[in-house]
């Protein structure tokens, strides 16, 4: 975790970001900029946090019986390092009738679902063949 953890991020569930850029694709003017936000600004040690208490739900314990919020740790955060990145999607929102449809948690849930269900694919970027 990088510095304290209270970094700020706006957080956006993959297939309402797919979905924004097909609405600006298919309906955007050209020319024009849209930001696409999920309107779920978190502290990033919430993120991990969350992330940490789904896999513990999800998956089996750790051997030692700690939760996985033991395992984070806590580096040196980069000089000029951005406390919060803000986005303001009103416009795509206005313009193009665009709104996320999955909210922060349920977004988590299935993100973390996922990688549970694909170990496979995560041993395959662990091991670098996904580039075969």
């Amino acid at each position: 975790m990088y510095g304290d953890g209270k970094n700020v991020r706006d957080w956006l569930y993959v297939e309402d970001h797919c979905r924004a850029i097909m609405t600006v694709l298919e309906h955007g003017l050209i020319g024009q900029t849209y930001n696409i936000g999920g309107e779920s600004e978190k502290q990033n040690i919430d993120v991990v946090t969350t992330i940490c208490d789904l896999v513990d739900k999800k998956a089996e314990p750790l051997a030692n019986g700690n939760p996985r919020t033991s395992l984070i740790t806590y580096v040196t955060d980069r000089a000029g390092h951005d406390r919060r990145y803000a986005i303001d999607a009103g416009k795509i929102s206005s313009s193009l009738g665009w709104q996320p449809s999955i909210d922060f948690t349920a977004g988590m849930e299935k993100t973390v679902a996922w990688y549970l269900d694909n170990p496979a694919w995560i041993k395959a970027i662990h091991a670098g063949t996904y580039q075969d």
